[in-house]
């Protein structure tokens, strides 16, 4: 009896073959050819899952959204029923943080995203969509936190999710060793303390 192909399941081996690339070799050498090799499959194969190099990279860029999001959400499950917002913040943006390898790999994958969706029209309307998305969410949570009175009124909460956002700005810094990952979240922990407290 011939072999079914789960082509989910081979789509995702491609995707972490990717990211195996990106890892240890940058971006600019995650060719279609050294991404099937790492993949252990034919140039030919990955060809018929990814038609080019940047559907591949959208696809795996995708995969690597729905892991971070089950890490949120196994982050959030951990905060009992009726978590504090500061607390829900605190998750979401240490979850974005390379503090752990699974980020590490999705931090990595994401830079490579950003530039190739500098010069390609189609990924960065996907691009903008999934951080649009993220924004938003982070918007929502301030806005009600504000209409609960755990953030004071006169906060501006689009201000204030511009902030909350720029904390992600962490990332090259603890990449590339300026900062240790303690003192990242020291920064993230003071900052959510000085928003919820209105000091």
């Amino acid at each position: 009896m011939p072999k079914i192909v789960d082509h989910r399941e081979r789509r995702e081996a491609i995707a972490h073959a990717l990211w195996r690339v990106v890892e240890q070799q940058g971006w600019p050498r995650a060719t279609m050819r050294e991404v099937a090799h790492e993949a252990g499959v034919s140039l030919g194969q990955l060809q018929h899952y990814f038609s080019s190099r940047a559907s591949m990279l959208a696809f795996a860029m995708e995969f690597a959204a729905e892991q971070t999001s089950s890490r949120v959400a196994n982050g959030l499950a951990g905060l009992g029923q009726h978590p504090h917002p500061r607390d829900v913040l605190r998750v979401v943006v240490t979850e974005m943080l390379p503090l752990h390898p699974d980020a590490h790999t999705t931090s990595r994958m994401n830079a490579a995203y950003v530039l190739e969706a500098l010069h390609d029209p189609e990924l960065r309307e996907v691009a903008r969509a999934g951080l649009r998305e993220g924004r938003d969410l982070v918007e929502r949570l301030i806005r009600q936190a504000i209409a609960d009175g755990q953030i004071p009124s006169e906060r501006d909460p689009a201000i204030e999710t511009d902030l909350i956002l720029a904390l992600t700005g962490f990332t090259p810094l603890l990449e590339l060793g300026v900062i240790e990952p303690g003192a990242a979240l020291a920064a993230v922990d003071q900052h959510l303390d000085r928003l919820f407290s209105g000091s």
